[in-house]
């Protein structure tokens, strides 16, 4: 999938978001070494430390179902008014780096802008073993 297509499947696993509290739905699409493809939305709870980012729902999906490397990973916001988007909070990326993400697509609003980033642009500094 090219970066377009992957802001789409982003935007469209958006939609799946359950976001009562913020009403700010972020979709995410990971690719895996060998192309899988898994999405996941953000999961937010009354208790907000309990919710669960895109990111993080998509990551733990395609972990769980085996995958150890994931090189791309695109995020989408529908309901952000600004072109800048829901970049990947710091938490997200680390689990990034965990798995090896090596490219982040982020897109907002309408997706007619869609930016891409190496993880290493986003966190500088990451934790590893």
């Amino acid at each position: 999938m090219n970066n377009d297509q992957l802001a789409v499947a982003a935007r469209e696993a958006a939609e799946g978001s359950y976001s009562p509290y913020s009403h700010f739905r972020v979709g995410a699409v990971v690719v895996s070494a060998d192309g899988e493809i898994f999405t996941g939305a953000n999961i937010e709870n009354a208790s907000y430390p309990v919710s669960s980012c895109a990111e993080s729902t998509a990551i733990n999906t395609a972990v769980s179902r085996g995958v150890r490397k994931i090189v791309c990973i695109a995020v989408a916001c529908i309901d952000a008014d600004n072109v800048e988007g829901a970049y990947p909070c710091g938490r997200c990326r680390q689990e990034m780096a965990e798995f090896g993400v090596e490219k982040v697509i982020v897109t907002a609003g309408d997706g007619s802008v869609v930016r891409e980033h190496t993880l290493e642009e986003l966190l500088p500094h990451q934790f590893n073993l």
